[in-house]
């Protein structure tokens, strides 16, 4: 028997909204936007606050180089389902919060230059410090590591583009590396999440290695595009 890998991995969608079934009008508009070329092959997703032919909503996307996957549940779940077409469950309402504070830390190496000269160069690189507690419905999403000095709820979320320190209870949905930095991690004191990915390989909580539940964490990526788990010495 072969083996078998499952190794989930995060898409990014562009989500297309449409208020209008004017298939004309809505090819003219499309080709203003895509006109570039420059998302041929990008999946999305369809949302329509108004009833659609949706084979040939599905028909003219694809005309433009699109890739519809599904559409959110709504007026179109019905026409959905008669084609087997996916859809997705409509937004929850998300509170996103603000960091109680941050900090730009500067570091500096030496070189030599050709002339023998020393030179100093400088990156910067920003820390953002969260001292309450992350609530259900609330999201901290940040361009930065990301310091959680408390617990997160079931429900709430944190979005890092860099590294995740969570000092108490990570029960959300926790994201480092987001915009695709490997070598990001994710270190937390109480590892009860949802979800944990870093730089679009992500986890469930069923998925998550029962010997690491609720005990000091850190997450990392390995060469392979997997996530390793490893025991935090605090």
């Amino acid at each position: 028997m072969a083996d078998i890998r499952i190794i989930g991995r995060m898409v990014k969608f562009s989500r297309l909204s449409f208020d209008s079934n004017n298939l004309d009008e809505l090819r003219q508009q499309l080709s203003q936007i895509f006109a570039q070329n420059d998302y041929h092959g990008t999946p999305v997703v369809i949302n329509s606050s108004v009833p659609q032919d949706l084979i040939a909503l599905i028909q003219l996307l694809m005309e433009f180089g699109l890739q519809p996957m599904a559409v959110i549940d709504g007026v179109l779940s019905e026409d959905a389902r008669a084609i087997q077409f996916p859809i997705l469950p409509a937004d929850q309402s998300v509170q996103r919060i603000t960091p109680t504070s941050e900090q730009d830390i500067v570091a500096q190496s030496a070189g030599e230059s050709h002339v023998e000269s020393i030179a100093t160069i400088q990156s910067q690189h920003k820390t953002i410090y969260h001292d309450d507690m992350l609530r259900t419905g609330q999201s901290l999403i940040e361009e930065a590591d990301i310091v959680l000095t408390s617990s997160m709820n079931s429900g709430s979320e944190i979005i890092s583009s860099g590294n995740v320190y969570i000092y108490g209870a990570g029960r959300g949905r926790i994201i480092a590396g987001a915009s695709g930095e490997q070598n990001a991690r994710i270190f937390c004191h109480s590892l009860e999440a949802q979800l944990v990915s870093i730089a679009g390989t992500y986890c469930l909580a069923d998925d998550i290695p029962t010997e690491f539940l609720k005990k000091p964490v850190q997450i990392s990526l390995n060469s392979q595009q997997e996530l390793e788990f490893h025991p935090l010495t605090i």
